[in-house]
């Protein structure tokens, strides 16, 4: 019997905005979203939070699948980072004081584009984890850093990251060649890319997909994770339903300039002698980091708990693709976890470099606590 799963955005006291997902769930059978809003401390109105309950299931003991899952399972565990050494934490305090002066950015990256203010969307973004990516994608140069991160924010604007609706992207995801599940052995959220499914014509919508569940696969990385897994299953896959050399560069291109640090693994199998050739040329454009993370045939049960892996890449889940199922319950879960951190963003004060483990309902202190207990010390 699957389980409900709440995630409260509540201003009336019921429920608490940074009580960590995990407590939630303890009393999931009791609570209920209500169709309220999430207002911050001073009274500034957040995203309404959709009047919904949603049944997630938790694992392959709740029979046939055709939803996300609810939540990781225990023993999935992300890996504590090192702390900042004197010197990163002096680059991040120059990359950060550089941000914070960004009031106008182009809304295009041809010349002479129009500016237009950070939105509050985007300020949320610039997380102090969103920072320390850019500045460990380029080896910590904080010159590079503040451009690469610059150029990211422009090209979400120009490339409409956040206009591709979830009705626009609908028909790509129609039959389910791509999924998201579970999480890997380290919390990572696992996403799944099943090219036998190919149901459209190549196009940009076909890349635009591919961002979308990007960005959704994002929102549902639990606090202290920050990057995802990628499964990829070339079984039955037929010529022609792989993407073109050029759309694997163009991927290749949005995944290492503007999603840095977040492929934490790619496990590659059945993979037929003429997608091979397709690897082999696109292997020259990836960057020697992000070349050590793809594994190829290697068991994923090793990797994910198979309770929580498709039958079909070696777990547990019995998993069936309904369209008109999963393509909502997706989003709502997304919508969710998306209106839960913004109300814990707001509450702290709405900072550029606030921390993630914070907005995800972690133990995190914000930003604005941390700072009043420096005063304090």
């Amino acid at each position: 019997m699957a389980e409900v799963v709440s995630i409260p955005v509540a201003p009336d006291g019921s429920t608490d905005p940074e009580k960590p997902a995990g407590d939630l769930a303890s009393n999931m059978n009791q609570m209920k979203l209500e169709n309220n809003s999430a207002h911050s401390a001073n009274g500034t109105q957040s995203v309404p939070v959709p009047s919904k309950t949603l049944n997630l299931p938790r694992s392959s003991a709740d029979g046939i699948i055709k939803t996300p899952l609810a939540e990781p399972l225990g023993t999935s565990k992300p890996v504590a980072k090192p702390p900042l050494t004197a010197e990163q934490e002096k680059k991040y305090a120059t990359l950060f004081k550089s941000v914070l002066g960004w009031d106008l950015l182009p809304v295009a990256s041809t010349s002479g584009a129009k500016t237009a203010v950070l939105t509050d969307s985007e300020r949320m973004f610039l997380t102090r984890e969103c920072l320390l990516r850019y500045l460990r994608a380029t080896n910590w140069n904080m010159a590079q850093s503040e451009t690469r991160l610059k150029n990211t924010l422009i090209w979400r604007r120009e490339y409409g990251v956040e206009k591709h609706t979830k009705e626009y992207i609908s028909i790509e995801n129609a039959t389910g060649k791509q999924v998201i599940l579970g999480w890997d052995n380290n919390g990572r959220t696992c996403q799944y890319l099943r090219p036998s499914k190919q149901n459209t014509e190549r196009s940009d919508r076909q890349i635009q997909h591919l961002v979308y569940m990007l960005e959704r696969a994002i929102d549902l990385m639990p606090a202290g994770q920050e990057t995802l897994a990628l499964l990829i299953n070339f079984a039955e896959t037929k010529s022609g339903q792989g993407a073109s050399v050029a759309q694997g560069r163009q991927t290749l291109n949005i995944l290492q300039n503007h999603y840095p640090e977040r492929l934490g693994r790619a496990l590659v199998t059945n993979l037929p002698f003429y997608i091979r050739g397709f690897f082999t040329l696109i292997t020259p454009f990836i960057d020697p980091l992000t070349r050590e993370k793809i594994k190829f045939n290697e068991d994923m049960g090793l990797h994910v708990p198979r309770e929580q892996l498709l039958k079909e890449s070696g777990g547990y889940v019995e998993f069936e693709y309904d369209h008109e199922v999963y393509w909502p319950a997706l989003n709502d879960l997304c919508e969710l976890q998306r209106a839960e951190r913004q109300a814990r963003w707001e509450k702290g004060g709405r900072r550029i470099g606030e921390y993630e483990t914070y907005l995800k309902g972690g133990e995190e202190k914000s930003l604005a606590e941390r700072e009043r207990e420096d005063v304090a010390a």
